[in-house]
């Protein structure tokens, strides 16, 4: 179809958006698409050349977000507890990602000097990528929100702490010197590469029986962990570092429903505790609660 500028209108797009759709054009490659006609026909109108932006209102259905995997708490202890047992080298790395939510890149171009154990902090400055699948390179975090502080619970502080003790125990040996400062590096001292994490993180998940996930589900873990032992999305956002906190809503918006569920049950809960109590004091004996009169 060919138009105009001034002779496109709002159903020549959404025409030209259902053709798409039924010729199998994905969503997402169409949300682009008519972006990039928007951004277009937007600036039509700041050089005087359009009156109105055809696009701006077409309605595109949002592709189908797949269930992400999550492990159980279960699962988790399991795969912690085999990590442990066997002493594997990144156990304390995949208990911090679980801990903190971390990314696995921003967890690996973590250094020591970014760590603060006494205060139980920890700052987030470099991530870990690879260049062309090959070279290895500490750069920005992802967002500029993303380059901020975490909190240590005692049990990442504890991690971190045997980490600190295995590369001493290396140290000591000769056979490492970790002149990078890195919290999570290989024996001698170099970053590890992202690969081979996933491949030890398989091949452990396997040994210890659990569902295989990605490493980037472990920050789903974690959120999912928060959302249901009732901690604000608010927090969970600022935990995560989220861009925005509609990011936040937007991914795990539908586990605030089970933290509601658990909300609202233990109010009832409550209130069924206080009735036992209440049935069994003696008559005409009064609370020391105070009653509102109208």
């Amino acid at each position: 179809m060919r138009f105009r500028l001034e002779r496109l209108t709002h159903q020549h797009v959404d025409r030209f958006v259902r053709t798409q759709l039924a010729a199998g054009r994905g969503p997402v490659t169409l949300r682009r698409c008519i972006a990039t006609l928007s951004n277009a026909l937007n600036d039509a109108i700041r050089q005087r050349r359009l009156t109105h932006n055809a696009a701006r209102y077409t309605a595109i259905p949002l592709p189908h977000r797949a269930e992400r995997p999550c492990w159980t708490i279960e699962e988790t202890v399991a795969f912690l507890r085999y990590c442990r047992q066997v002493d594997d080298p990144l156990t304390e790395l995949f208990e911090v990602l679980i801990c903190t939510g971390m990314r696995k890149g921003e967890a690996l171009g973590l250094h020591w000097a970014d760590v603060d154990l006494q205060a139980r902090l920890l700052f987030v400055r470099h991530t870990l990528v690879a260049v062309d699948n090959s070279r290895l390179v500490l750069s920005t975090p992802k967002t500029p929100g993303s380059r901020d502080w975490i909190a240590l619970s005692s049990r990442a502080v504890a991690a971190l702490r045997r980490c600190a003790r295995r590369q001493r125990a290396t140290a000591i040996t000769g056979r490492a010197s970790n002149d990078r400062g890195l919290v999570f590096c290989r024996p001698e001292g170099q970053p590890i590469r992202p690969e081979r994490v996933l491949r030890r993180f398989y091949e452990l998940a396997e040994a210890a029986g659990v569902p295989r996930i990605r490493v980037h589900d472990l920050r789903h873990l974690a959120a999912t962990i928060m959302i249901a032992s009732g901690v604000p999305l608010a927090m969970v956002s600022k935990t995560l570092r989220h861009s925005t906190f509609s990011t936040t809503v937007d991914i795990y918006g539908h586990l605030t429903r089970q933290a509601a569920q658990g909300a609202v049950d233990a109010t009832a809960t409550a209130l069924e505790a206080a009735e036992r109590t209440a049935r069994g004091t003696p008559p005409g004996r009064r609370s020391h609660a105070t009653i509102l009169r109208p």
